[in-house]
């Protein structure tokens, strides 16, 4: 059985395509720049060479009819035609209180992702998109949705409620939700299969670090609390995004600055977090670089984003009341082993040791980084996102 997994950002299309029997990656491509003059179309099947086209693409229908072309290609197409596909699971950010499990689309569905859309507005809307777009292209596939806030549904009320009148959580909806829930419900389940123990009794964090940061507890394969909030903008330093400050400074910057509501949106959410601090890039890759050749300010960048990471685990590890399993995925979390060295730095105390050889591997796979005395199992994860949202996808139409 072929499942297709689609993401739709505001002017992009990521896709995968599964073959479920073998939980093996088919092929995979990007659209980009949708809307914009020269769109550009990545796509890789697997085993071959990747294709990158410059196309003119309007819209997010368009991208998917790119997509089809690719993936039906005599050339270099992976399935004969669409009717190989079974079924459609695409990512959407925000589901609220509402859906606590992935769910297959209807009517219902669409009306409370597009009513989530006041939560997730730079998300929620454009992954709607993608659903129409496919409900015209592919009439008899069934869809589904995977949120991103489900697997943190199961926080208690003391963890996500914040310091405000009950009535604006029972109105409006105010609250922590948390994000990168697939990942970090991947990362988890992938843990006790690479344990070969139950989630029962295993109390792990698990470090979501790319250009979106978020952290998870994960107590007994439940996420007791995460780093993101009602929106991502909470919690870490991130690439783009602020992370935790005091709220006061929105109101003083407004001020002093005068800037209206979108300027101090776009601030906090587009110009700050690394991007702001080292006023060099959002990459991490380029802010190393210029701190090994003695940029200050670079260098003070990594140190505020460890630290934050830091105080993150110190917390989360006593509010689980300890901790076994210590695990880093995603761009940075899998390819930066001296941000991973910074974060355990020190942390002999909560049981937490690497082995420096073991750290400094660059292997594209799972592997242990802890050392043979640490209490702490300390891993490389790398996520897999999109064969999760498969794999729900998949279980949702079987039953």
């Amino acid at each position: 059985m072929k499942i297709l997994v689609i993401n739709c950002g505001s002017s992009s299309l990521k896709y995968q395509l599964f073959n479920m029997k073998t939980k093996s990656l088919l092929a995979k491509g990007l659209v980009e720049r949708i809307g914009r003059k020269g769109s550009y179309c990545h796509y890789h099947p697997q085993g071959k060479l990747e294709i990158e086209e410059e196309r003119r693409v309007s819209n997010h229908r368009g991208a998917i009819r790119v997509m089809i072309d690719f993936l039906t290609s005599s050339e270099h197409g992976v399935i004969k035609n669409v009717k190989e596909i079974k079924a459609i699971g695409h990512r959407v950010v925000h589901g609220g209180e509402k859906f606590t499990n992935s769910i297959i689309i209807d009517r219902t569905v669409k009306r409370s992702i597009k009513e989530y859309a006041k939560l997730a507005p730079l998300h929620n809307q454009h992954n709607l998109e993608g659903i129409l777009a496919c409900e015209s292209l592919f009439p008899r596939i069934p869809q589904a949705a995977v949120f991103d806030t489900a697997f943190h549904q199961t926080m208690p009320a003391y963890a996500y409620l914040y310091g405000l009148p009950m009535e604006l959580y029972k109105k409006d909806g105010v609250r922590r939700y948390g994000f990168h829930g697939t990942s970090h419900k991947f990362i988890s389940l992938r843990l006790a299969e690479l344990l070969k123990r139950p989630l029962t009794g295993l109390k792990i964090i698990s470090c979501h670090l790319g250009n979106g940061c978020s952290i998870a507890a994960i107590k007994d394969g439940r996420s007791i609390d995460t780093s993101m909030g009602l929106t991502p903008l909470e919690g870490l330093i991130m690439g783009t995004r602020c992370g935790d400050i005091d709220p006061g400074v929105i109101f003083y910057l407004m001020e002093k600055e005068r800037l209206g509501l979108k300027k101090i949106n776009r601030l906090l959410n587009e110009k700050s977090g690394l991007l702001g601090l080292s006023a060099i890039s959002n990459d991490m890759r380029d802010i190393y670089k210029a701190a090994t050749e003695g940029n200050e300010q670079a260098e003070l960048a990594l140190k505020i984003f460890v630290y934050r990471i830091k105080k993150y685990i110190g917390s989360y590890a006593a509010a689980m009341g300890g901790l076994n399993v210590l695990a880093f995925t995603a761009g940075i979390g899998e390819n930066q082993e001296h941000i991973r060295e910074s974060i355990c730095k020190d942390m002999d105390f909560l049981g937490i040791k690497i082995d420096k050889g073991k750290n400094e591997e660059r292997l594209p796979r799972e592997r242990i980084i802890s050392s043979s005395d640490s209490k702490v199992l300390v891993l490389v994860i790398p996520t897999k996102e999109e064969l999760r949202i498969a794999q729900e996808t998949y279980e949702l139409i079987k039953s």
